[in-house]
C-alpha cells in the first residue's frame, strides 16, 4: 500500500491541504500520513487526514493522540484540548496526554486547569524538564495575573493608614 501511496506522488509536502482529497487506502495509511505531514511540519494537512483516521478508528489511543498533536500545532486549541482529555479519561495515567491538555489548556488561557494537568503530568514523569519547565511558566503567570489584580476593595476609598498619611481627616 505504501508503495502506490509513494508512487502516484503522495509524499509531496504540498499534497493534502484542506479542500485537496485525503488519501487512498486504510486506516494505517492515513495515520502514517498523518504522522508523515506533522513531521514535515503541515499540522493542518496531517490533522485533516488524522481527522479522518479518527472517525474511523474513535476507540484508537495513538490516532487521537497524534490528531491533538496536530491539532495544537495548528493552532486549534479547543480541539486539541478535547482530544487530548479524552485520552486522559480514558487512561488517566497517561502523562503525556495530561501535558498535552495542559498545554492546550494554557494556550487557551485557561491557566488555573492547565496547572492541575500539567503538576500531573510533571508527578508522574519527575524526570520530564519540559513538563516541568511548563508548569513553572503557568504558575509564573498565574502569580502575574494574581499581582496584577487589585485585592478587594483597593478601588474603593483609602483605608485608614493611608488616609492618615495624606492628611485626609
Amino acid at each position: 500500500m505504501s508503495e502506490g501511496s509513494s508512487a502516484s506522488g503522495d509524499s509531496r509536502p504540498g499534497e493534502n491541504l484542506p479542500g485537496q482529497p485525503l488519501p487512498e487506502g486504510d486506516v494505517h495509511d492515513w495515520y502514517r500520513r498523518g504522522m508523515d505531514l506533522l513531521g514535515r511540519g503541515s499540522p493542518a494537512a496531517a490533522a485533516q487526514v488524522l481527522q479522518r483516521a479518527s472517525a474511523a478508528e474513535p476507540g484508537s489511543r495513538s490516532i487521537r493522540e497524534a490528531l491533538a498533536r496536530a491539532q495544537f500545532d495548528a493552532g486549534r486549541y479547543a480541539e486539541a484540548a478535547d482530544n487530548f482529555r479524552v485520552i486522559v479519561e480514558a487512561s488517566p495515567s497517561d502523562d503525556y496526554a495530561h501535558f498535552g491538555l495542559g498545554l492546550a489548556l494554557a494556550r487557551r488561557g485557561d491557566h488555573a486547569a492547565a496547572a492541575e494537568y500539567l503538576a500531573l503530568a510533571s508527578a508522574m514523569r519527575p524526570d520530564a524538564a519540559h513538563y516541568t519547565e511548563a508548569l513553572r511558566s503557568v504558575r509564573a503567570t498565574l502569580r502575574a495575573r494574581a499581582d496584577a489584580r487589585p485585592a478587594d476593595g483597593d478601588d474603593a476609598q483609602p483605608g485608614p493608614h493611608e488616609a492618615g498619611q495624606e492628611g485626609g481627616r
